[in-house]
């Protein structure tokens, strides 16, 4: 989402808008801090968000977001290794991480009275980490079979990083979260310290806190647990090479004998929240969901329903993120259909679109069910929490958030009729065909 309005710096004055009223403020060493009160039960959900994804991996060491990610749990000068994860289980918590292209996460899940005992644990994490390579070349073992079991063994994951490479092929987006093997291989206990010690900083850092609290009593654990943690300047500046415009069509095609089920992807490159003009990622978003929702879209009526020739199609649109990003349209076809047939079928439904534009009622029903799964998405914290973090890990405000509702609200039949003649585009795309290798 796009970055409009500095953050708040007084914790009394919630943003007001649709859903949670948001509390967001800074501490004195540049931490942010995003409070979401939910005083349903009595538990709360703290999350801690790095500005640093696999996008920011060093040249020739991709991967390394997500090995250290692993290694956060390795232990630290105060908490040795494992105490972390027994504290958190005997506090009857729960916990887990995450890493993207754009941002890492660790959060834990736990009753309300618990809250200060899990900000002392991660912020001694964010300062304190201690490595050896006695725990670092085992961990490596760790994520390398991690890959192999994920990706080396699965035909459809090999596919989505094939199509990825050649729709990114300057930007670090076409590199896989995990990272390449080869260079997995490589990463060390350096590799490892160089990146937190740059990375890890309460500066970088977002901390979201959503449950049964109030703005003032975050912000005093707050100030006892991070604010003791000293500011190690201006947070890291992420010089990526951007995306150039692209001329012309390309298709990756994967054949392997484990393919069960053919199936076809359409990748094109468009704009992020952060990267679109005003409105424009509203308009894609409505578009993805004109075309690609299960059972009502666009594709699903004609492919699967008309034509008959797909058993099931869909799409997704890559919204947070901090450089220009994909909106992905897929279809399964039924027995006997060819791939480049299903794939002309799928293109000139995108060219209908453009052609003949959308109807008023086709439009609502997207917008509503956009907006729906929205407040759904508020019946839980961690989803409430993933929504704040993974939008100002990318450069957008709590006020986007908040105004997002009434911004797709705003979108038209001609702003979905004009994205897609925009970005849907031949020149634009990658296709990806997966199919099942005969021969072998």
């Amino acid at each position: 989402m796009t970055a409009a309005e500095a953050p708040s710096a007084d914790p009394s004055a919630p943003v007001r808008g649709e859903g949670p009223q948001v509390s967001d403020f800074k501490l004195a060493n540049g931490l942010e801090v995003v409070v979401i009160p939910d005083h349903r039960t009595p538990v709360v959900t703290h999350m801690i968000w790095y500005r640093n994804g696999s996008a920011d991996d060093p040249i020739g060491k991709s991967g390394i977001a997500h090995f250290l990610e692993h290694l956060m749990f390795k232990g630290t000068s105060n908490h040795p290794q494992g105490e972390f994860s027994n504290i958190v289980a005997e506090l009857g918590g729960q916990e887990n991480a995450f890493t993207s292209l754009d941002y890492t996460a660790y959060y834990q899940r736990v009753a309300k009275e618990h809250l200060g005992a899990v900000m002392d644990l991660e912020a001694d994490r964010m300062s304190n980490l201690v490595l050896s390579d006695e725990v670092v070349d085992p961990e490596r073992d760790v994520v390398l079979e991690e890959r192999r079991m994920r990706v080396e063994t699965d035909p459809g994951a090999q596919l989505g990083e094939s199509v990825a490479s050649a729709l990114f092929t300057h930007h670090p987006y076409g590199i896989p979260i995990i990272g390449w093997m080869h260079e997995i291989e490589s990463l060390g206990r350096a590799d490892a310290l160089e990146f937190y010690k740059r990375f890890y900083t309460p500066e970088n850092a977002i901390l979201v806190v959503a449950g049964d609290v109030e703005a003032d009593e975050v912000k005093a654990l707050a100030e006892k647990t991070y604010g003791r943690i000293s500011a190690r300047g201006d947070a890291p500046v992420r010089r990526r090479p951007q995306e150039p415009d692209t001329r012309a069509y390309r298709r990756v095609s994967l054949a392997d004998p484990k393919v069960e089920q053919p199936s076809l992807q359409l990748g094109f490159l468009v704009p992020s929240y952060t990267t679109a003009q005003p409105g424009e990622a509203e308009a894609i978003d409505v578009l993805t969901q004109i075309l690609g929702a299960h059972a009502t879209g666009r594709l699903h009526r004609r492919l699967v329903m008309d034509k008959r020739v797909a058993v099931g199609t869909g799409g997704w649109y890559q919204s947070t993120a901090v450089d220009r990003s994909r909106l992905v349209l897929y279809a399964v076809p039924r027995p006997g259909v060819a791939l480049e047939d299903l794939e002309k079928d799928l293109v000139a439904a995108i060219a209908e679109l453009v052609e003949k534009g959308v109807d008023e009622k086709e439009l609502e029903r997207a917008k509503t069910r956009l907006i729906a799964d929205t407040v759904y998405a508020q019946d839980s914290q961690a989803s409430l929490a993933r929504i704040y973090g993974s939008t100002l890990a990318t450069g957008g405000t709590v006020r986007d958030v908040a105004r997002w509702p009434s911004d797709i609200e705003k979108v038209s039949a001609d702003d979905v009729r004009r994205a897609a003649a925009q970005w849907l585009d031949a020149r634009r795309c990658v296709s990806g065909y997966l199919v099942k290798d005969e021969a072998a």
